[in-house]
């Protein structure tokens, strides 16, 4: 078995659930356009991708044949490993409207994403609302849902991939949920989400620094970063002994202010990383450092 304590699991989101093509030009958005894009993404040093499906109107889902359909022309195109969102977006499928008119992220249709055939998922165990371009929306997570999607991943063979916003998740939901369950558990801190996310963090060494010491224990994490801060933040997650994911999701800009294609990301990011005496993983290591079956190692 090679050493893996120098290679760095580089992720790339490329779609996310928000952006459009008026924020972003080269944010793809369908399936074909998807798999083509994280092709050259993994070609450039990633070996995860986290995906985000959107109908053909470009409105946020979790479909799962839509998801589906994304991750068999992923798969054809390279052996990247695979997340799915179960979070999905703030409009299309994903919004329901309650009786007192709160917008609501839909349980339903979060539960389609566990059905697409993904590596990992994507687990929000939050309760928060998120201010959006279409206004507030309520992502409803309360205990017993929270358990209820881990069980389901656990069913199906899926690793979930923790959200972390802040510490709380941290030491409340994620704690709680990974208790007596076998690592390695995948842990996202999330930053640069304060403005978007109720109880969100920015990005700080000192908030990075304690969300990493408040990690559950058999835990492997992965950094992401929204904002002009992000090479800096990602920097300092290398040097924490970290995973780092970059994308159009999380800063569709270069340090330029220009818009960005995702592969320039990646490109970015990898180069640092090597800066840094480390090397990307490829996608057969990246399965051995999560955990994952197929691994190459």
């Amino acid at each position: 078995m090679s050493d893996l304590r120098d290679k760095v699991i580089v992720t790339v989101a490329p779609t996310g659930g928000f952006l459009t093509v008026a924020d972003n030009p080269f944010i793809p958005t369908q399936p074909e356009q998807i798999a083509a894009d994280v092709a050259r993404c993994h070609s450039a040093g990633a070996s995860v991708a986290a995906l985000h499906a959107r109908r053909p109107d470009d409105q946020a889902t979790c479909d799962a044949a839509i998801y589906r359909r994304m991750n068999t022309l992923v798969r054809q195109s390279c052996d990247i490993v695979i997340n799915n969102s179960t979070g999905g977006g703030v409009n299309g499928d994903m919004v329901s409207v309650r009786s007192d008119g709160t917008r609501v992220v839909d349980w339903d249709a979060r539960l389609q994403g566990l059905h697409g055939g993904a590596d990992t998922c994507t687990l929000d165990a939050i309760t928060a609302y998120v201010t959006s371009p279409v206004g507030e929306v309520l992502m409803d997570t309360p205990p017993s849902r929270a358990a209820e999607l881990a069980a389901s991943m656990r069913e199906l063979g899926i690793k979930p991939e923790w959200e972390a916003f802040s510490p709380s998740h941290l030491l409340q939901e994620i704690r709680t949920l990974t208790e007596e369950q076998p690592g390695p558990h995948l842990v996202n801190l999330v930053l640069g989400l304060d403005r978007t996310f109720q109880n969100a963090m920015p990005y700080s060494p000192q908030i990075l620094q304690q969300m990493v010491e408040h990690l559950p224990e058999k835990s492997v994490f992965s950094v992401s970063i929204s904002g002009p801060d992000q090479l800096r933040g990602l920097t300092h997650a290398l040097v924490l002994g970290g995973h780092v994911r970059v994308g159009i999701e999380d800063y569709p800009f270069l340090a330029n202010g220009e818009p960005a294609e995702n592969v320039r990301l990646v490109e970015n990011i990898v180069d640092i990383v090597q800066r840094l005496g480390m090397q990307p993983a490829t996608p057969g290591e990246a399965r051995a450092i999560l955990g994952l079956e197929g691994s190459d190692e």
